[in-house]
């Protein structure tokens, strides 16, 4: 009987033995579970500061960039002042060219000029060359075929200059007849059909 007693004894001393070390290992194991946790909970944080910290960066990009955009802004009126300042660039015609030792001597002041309708277009001129209203010939009573002159709008001081090759004008009121290219080159109402025109004679260097 002492022997069986004794042997629950030693049973029940076991079993409390071995509860207490299964206790220990539990609270082992939680301590070290809760100490990896705040290790692995700081790290997402770190990445989120690194990840914010570049926002900062961008915002002083932009804010750095602002006063650039604004200096840009006030740059271009100064732009725009400068270019209603800048003399305004005469438009040049398409006429023919002469030598610039040429001298000119003056035909005739005050005369009219008008401009070839369009159905004499492709026509043969008197002086036998094909008629074509977009060079620049024109029509004369007197002066000789291949003759050069300059014709300048009296209004306004534009010229052109205009090889005679045709007869006319047959009106006593114009004095010649341009071609419409020529005409419209020198006049500054484009609806105009006659222009107060002063006509020189072109003599080039021989």
């Amino acid at each position: 009987m002492q022997k069986d007693h004794l042997s629950i004894k030693i049973f029940i001393m076991n079993t409390k033995i071995n509860s207490f070390l299964c206790l220990l290992v539990t609270v082992f194991f939680l301590l070290a579970f809760s100490s990896g946790n705040p290790q692995q909970k700081e790290k997402p944080q770190e990445k989120n500061k690194e990840k914010t910290t570049p926002a900062k960066d961008s915002k002083d990009n932009k804010e750095t960039k602002d006063p650039k955009d604004k200096t840009k802004t006030t740059a271009a009126p100064k732009a725009d002042s400068v270019a209603v300042k800048e003399i305004p660039v005469v438009k040049e015609t398409d006429t023919l060219q002469i030598d610039p030792n040429s001298k000119l001597k003056i035909y005739k002041k005050n005369a009219h000029a008008s401009y070839y309708h369009h159905k004499f277009n492709g026509r043969r001129t008197a002086s036998g060359k094909r008629f074509d209203n977009n060079k620049y010939t024109a029509a004369h009573k007197k002066l000789p075929f291949g003759t050069l002159v300059k014709v300048t709008n009296e209004a306004n001081g534009k010229f052109v200059i205009v090889e005679i090759t045709d007869r006319g004008p047959f009106s006593k009121v114009r004095e010649i007849d341009l071609t419409k290219r020529a005409f419209m080159d020198i006049v500054s109402n484009k609806n105009s059909g006659s222009v107060i025109v002063k006509i020189e004679v072109v003599e080039e260097p021989k």
